[in-house]
């Protein structure tokens, strides 16, 4: 035992954390894009160069 927790449930873990990292890096990627849109949307709308 590890911190109190038995083999299994470090196993358990590490595989949620391995599924978990794909869909973290796609979702940072979707949001940074996001933010990209929205800040050249504003200034557009706004007329401000910068």
């Amino acid at each position: 035992m590890f911190l109190g927790l038995s083999w299994y449930w470090w196993v358990i873990l590490i595989v949620l954390l391995a599924i978990s990292l794909p869909f973290k890096v796609k979702f940072m990627k979707w949001w940074s894009q996001r933010q990209k849109e929205k800040q050249s949307t504003r200034r557009d709308k706004w007329g401000e160069e910068e």
